[in-house]
């Protein structure tokens, strides 16, 4: 098997599942397709310690889990500690669930029941795509990534320190190792965790909406009926359950 994993060894795969029966088949059945599965977790918890000591190359997520938190909240986390790939599994495929999950950045969903040739054509797909991301992965800037002043940052940027004016910052994202910023006229990526960048910019204006995301409150131009999403020019960005009513709060002092 081409595993597309950094050694030749068999990939590494967590089930975060809490239905046994259906975990214990579906290991079995990567088992057989030449995986390796590091454990089966029913809490989303217990996911995350597994991922501290043993850091798998793919993660299987039900949506629907026991425990403090849902498959979703948990992905959401191990994309901004963790970012390992992730597959959704998944027996509810209305809309909302989907729009919510989306905002986790899984690599695919599959619907339950689903057979072996998916879920074997699945993961080849989700390896090809990792393989891929490594070889085209972006070189970072190098240190002294950010500086601030009053009503701007400097960011290093091909050997130079560039002028970046806090008014045309729309947003900054996590993006598994990296940190985009998002401007106007440009997007910068850095080799800094979101928080970084978040302790620079004036919490006045700017406001972590979700795990993943800092957005310039002055720039949103809409915000969805149910307060899920906000957009920022041509973009969209999710809003988390915990955050919707501070942002509507901050949002009418603005």
């Amino acid at each position: 098997m081409n595993t597309g994993t950094s050694d030749n060894s068999a990939p590494k795969i967590l089930m975060v599942e809490d239905d046994m029966i259906i975990a214990a088949d579906v290991s079995m059945q990567l088992t057989k397709l030449g995986y390796e599965v590091i454990g089966i977790n029913t809490r989303g918890e217990d996911a995350l310690n597994t991922i501290e000591g043993n850091r798998p190359d793919i993660i299987l997520m039900d949506i629907m889990l026991t425990g403090k938190m849902n498959g979703i909240e948990t992905a959401q986390i191990i994309l901004e500690k963790h970012q390992v790939p992730l597959i959704f599994l998944t027996s509810n495929s209305d809309d909302a669930t989907f729009q919510q999950a989306s905002a986790a950045k899984p690599y695919a969903f599959i619907s339950k029941p689903f057979q072996k040739s998916e879920l074997e054509r699945t993961l080849k797909l989700t390896l090809q795509r990792i393989a891929v991301e490594k070889a085209s992965e972006p070189v970072p800037e190098s240190t002294d990534h950010v500086s601030a002043m009053e009503d701007r940052l400097f960011i290093r940027h091909k050997d130079q320190m560039v002028k970046v004016m806090l008014t045309e910052i729309l947003y900054a994202e996590a993006d598994r190792n990296y940190c985009k910023i998002y401007t106007e006229n440009q997007t910068f990526l850095l080799s800094v965790p979101l928080r970084n960048i978040e302790s620079q910019l004036p919490t006045k204006i700017f406001f972590r909406v979700h795990r993943s995301f800092v957005v310039n409150l002055k720039k949103i131009d809409a915000i969805s009926e149910h307060h899920e999403y906000l957009t920022i020019q041509s973009h969209q960005v999710p809003v988390s359950r915990r955050s919707k009513e501070e942002v509507v709060k901050r949002l009418k002092m603005i």
